[in-house]
């Protein structure tokens, strides 16, 4: 096993390491550091003894991978109860970082990092960002904010272990974001992919071609985004977009990236992370290829290790292509973001693939729900295209009610405007007033 370890203990060489093993080879390291995680967790985290214990598992029944299943669920609510350090596995004294999410919907969940867990997060980055397409020759503008958010300082960390230059503009300014793609032309770019959107808009409206820009590559994530959207920034910008994921619960970014040679999901990590698809109402794993929700254990955390965390993004698991790891198909949905309406599942991604069909509209758009009498209401807000007639936003208003009316089967209704605040980090969806 440890030999296993040592030859593939270089992340990201050309062709080489981990990326390439075979799957056998990738699935004995990940039994032997799921047994290790697994006793990390229970013998330093309360929580994790307890919610062991009272399942009637311990770490030593743990003998293979479909072992996990036996092992119960971590959620954002396990992390908001034991705030803020009750999940920590290390003594204080050990923890070299904190991050937090924001903490907009009650506590934040607070996650710690030791000098072991920011290297091994800094090379999963920075493997990310090779896969990418991004080289050590690059200068990369980072768009992430910056501070308890894992992505501004996740994605500077791994842009200086690839041995790229680092920009770190952060979030926000977008006039000074321009000014300075334009004096110091970085070669690729990171952020959001609807911040990436404002970027386009704005260079368009000052005259400034964004195709003409120095970039060639983008790497876009901390929020779902469309197959369309990624043909419109492909396009505005003349370069290729790639999907990068994590969850600062889990690590931040960099546990799976698309890789630019297939574009065809996010290649996990799966020397680090070991990703299940459960039934999100059965709550029982389900084979490779079905949808269902995503949940993903840590495997070499050392601070704060994460047991079978509930992200409740929808995916499915799919094998390898471009590298032997296992796939994610394209995460679109979240199921906290479900909307129910009138007895019909439906998620803002679905509007989404239609509204890039037309072209007249853009791929930024909210959902507003409201209450008309006892009957929710369902409002979608999408922006069009610069300089269209009252003739064409109103083609394209009565197109959108009636493709999402037909291939979704709810009415809704649609205002067509000329520009819809999305934000600079990431994108507001869902806007329930219902409550109001």
């Amino acid at each position: 096993m440890t030999a296993v370890f040592d030859i593939f203990s270089d992340h990201h060489g050309p062709q080489m390491g981990i990326e390439y093993a075979s799957r056998d080879e990738i699935i004995a390291l990940q039994t032997q550091r799921a047994k290790n995680e697994l006793r990390h967790a229970y013998y330093n985290v309360p929580h994790y003894k307890k919610a062991f214990d009272e399942v009637g598992v311990h770490p030593d029944d743990f003998r293979e991978l479909a072992d996990f299943a036996n092992y119960p669920f971590t959620d954002k609510e396990t992390l908001r109860t034991e705030y803020p350090f009750g999940m920590f596995a290390v003594d204080q004294r050990q923890v070299a970082r904190i991050h937090a999410s924001s903490g907009t919907t009650g506590r934040p969940t607070v996650v710690g990092y030791t000098q072991n867990d920011v290297k091994i997060w800094s090379e999963l980055v920075a493997r990310s960002l090779c896969a990418g397409g991004i080289r050590p020759s690059d200068k990369v503008q980072i768009t992430f904010g910056y501070g308890l958010f894992t992505g501004g300082l996740g994605a500077h960390y791994g842009v200086e272990q690839l041995g790229a230059t680092a920009i770190p503009t952060s979030g926000g300014q977008t006039e000074r974001q321009i000014q300075i793609m334009q004096d110091f032309q970085p070669d690729a770019i990171l952020g959001t992919p609807s911040y990436m959107l404002n970027l386009l808009d704005r260079m368009r409206k000052e005259g400034i071609d964004p195709r003409e820009s120095s970039l060639r590559a983008g790497v876009f994530g901390a929020e779902p985004w469309s197959e369309g959207m990624r043909r419109e920034l492909e396009a505005g910008f003349g370069i290729t977009a790639t999907d990068i994921y994590g969850l600062s619960e889990v690590m931040g970014p960099g546990v799976a990236q698309e890789c630019v040679e297939t574009k065809d999901g996010l290649t996990v990590w799966e020397d680090h992370f070991y990703p299940e698809i459960i039934d999100p109402q059965t709550l029982q794993p389900v084979p490779d290829g079905q949808f269902g929700e995503l949940v993903i254990s840590s495997l070499t955390k050392e601070a704060f290790p994460i047991i079978r965390y509930r992200t409740h993004d929808l995916t499915r698991i799919l094998p390898g292509t471009a590298r032997s790891m296992r796939r994610l198909d394209r995460i679109t949905a979240r199921n906290d973001d479900m909307i129910i309406l009138r007895g019909v599942n439906c998620f803002p991604s679905q509007f989404e693939e239609i509204i890039t069909e037309h072209p007249s509209l853009r791929p930024r758009y909210q959902c507003i729900l409201s209450k008309r009498g006892r009957m929710d209401h369902l409002e979608i807000i999408v922006e069009h295209k610069p300089e269209l007639s009252l003739a064409e936003i109103e083609d394209s208003t009565l197109w959108l009610r009636a493709q999402i009316k037909n291939r979704i089967g709810i009415t809704v209704g649609v205002d067509v405007v000329e520009s819809v605040d999305s934000g600079e980090g990431k994108a507001k969806r869902i806007i329930d007033k219902r409550g109001d």
